[in-house]
């Protein structure tokens, strides 16, 4: 039986509806190609020195995910249904086809995108976003594709979050793998803050799958009858951002918090994250969250890092592995409600200081990717949303 949300404020609905993009699969088939952008490039300033930033492409409708190809291309999935190639030289494709039924509305949409480990031999790809379910109920789903020059084949959904509920907003999600043979995938509560809280539900939680979608031997829950068995992590509230840090093999999410509070863990195995009973956020309505004890209790985990002010925190990418780079042992996120790309300088795992870039482009940054060669890429979440390459300064590390 679909669940009923928690009424939001007023304010929020009203920002949340602009946000929307609600549009019939037919619609979505028959959307216009984008122009290609006229590739131009500026300097911005940063603090360790002239950031050269080139707009690749531009005309994408809530862009939300970027893939970075071997051959110099991209895989973008916009948010109401799309998934498109863009060239090197920024040229957009048509949407791919047989793309798995999205549910286009509110915060729900196509989300994540990832190249499968083998991606070099198997052209397979992962792809995460919001399946309708019965009585206008929806919930986060992966699925896994083969990917062709003008569409996908050999589609199959590897996991469905359980149960579904009734609400636009909240369902994650990003992908990574921790190069052991497991794929992470993270998720909102959709709004239901306890289902955080219960093991019994999909909500709220980090999961961890086998490649093919199959649970681990070794998950926490595995073989319990009071919890399920894709559960890495639970007591989580919207987790847009996760990566794996190439040097340790380490998991990092990011997650919004409510008005105030969002942060970064290091997800471990069976551990509960707090949401909602301990936040260092409040409500929208500006007051306290009726479920929170305070901002720590004893057995569950406090965050690793905390903006007691949210920037809207969205992707997420390690910058290791070019120690003659000013921003080598970095980590960047982009900003939604702040409207830049957070840059965090690591000392192994220890955050030491915070740089913000992009500012005075005045974009919500959706996602963020770093190539081999140590550029940067980012999307801007818009109507007219783009894809931006940023070269690093030039100084020393």
């Amino acid at each position: 039986m679909p669940v009923r949300p928690h009424r939001l404020p007023l304010v929020l609905v009203l920002a949340l509806s602009l946000a929307a993009c609600d549009k019939t699969p037919a619609q979505n088939a028959a959307a216009a190609r984008p122009a290609p952008a006229k590739q131009s490039g500026q300097q911005l300033a940063s603090e360790r020195g002239a950031v050269q930033l080139t707009r690749i492409a531009e005309g994408l409708e809530h862009p939300w995910s970027v893939a970075l190809l071997p051959d110099g291309g991209f895989l973008v999935s916009e948010r109401p249904g799309r998934l498109r190639r863009i060239g090197a030289d920024g040229a957009i494709s048509a949407p791919l086809a047989n793309l798995p039924e999205v549910w286009a509305k509110g915060q729900g949409g196509l989300l994540d995108v990832v190249l499968a480990p083998d991606f070099a031999s198997s052209k397979r790809i992962y792809l995460s976003y919001a399946e309708p379910g019965p009585d206008g109920s929806a919930g986060t789903a992966v699925a896994t594709a083969t990917l062709g020059e003008s569409g996908l084949s050999d589609v199959a959904v590897i996991y469905r979050q359980q149960p579904k509920l009734v609400g636009p907003n909240h369902f994650g999600s990003r992908i990574a793998f921790d190069g052991h043979g497991h794929v992470f995938i993270t998720q909102g509560e959709r709004q239901e803050r306890m289902a955080s809280q219960d093991l019994k539900m999909l909500q709220g939680k980090l999961v961890r799958l086998n490649l093919d979608g199959s649970v681990p031997s070794d998950n926490p829950y595995a073989g319990r009858s009071d919890a399920r068995a894709e559960i890495w992590s639970y007591g989580h509230r919207n987790m847009q951002s996760l990566a794996t840090d190439p040097r340790s093999g380490k998991i990092w999410e990011a997650e919004h918090g409510p008005r105030g509070g969002d942060e970064i863990n290091l997800p471990e195995a069976g551990k509960n994250y707090g949401w909602p009973i301990i936040t260092n956020g409040i409500d929208y309505s500006g007051l306290p969250i009726s479920e929170a004890e305070g901002k720590s209790k004893p057995g569950m985990e406090s965050p690793y890092h905390v903006w007691e002010k949210s920037p809207g925190l969205s992707g997420m990418a390690f910058y290791t592995g070019h120690p003659g780079s000013p921003w080598n042992d970095s980590l960047f996120l982009g900003a939604l409600a702040d409207g830049n790309l957070i840059r965090l300088s690591l000392d192994g795992d220890k955050i030491v200081k915070e740089e913000r870039l992009l500012g005075e482009l005045g974009k919500r940054i959706r996602d963020v990717r770093v190539s081999a060669d140590g550029k940067v890429y980012v999307l801007t979440d818009e109507q007219n949303g783009e894809l931006l390459r940023l070269d690093p300064p030039a100084g020393k590390p």
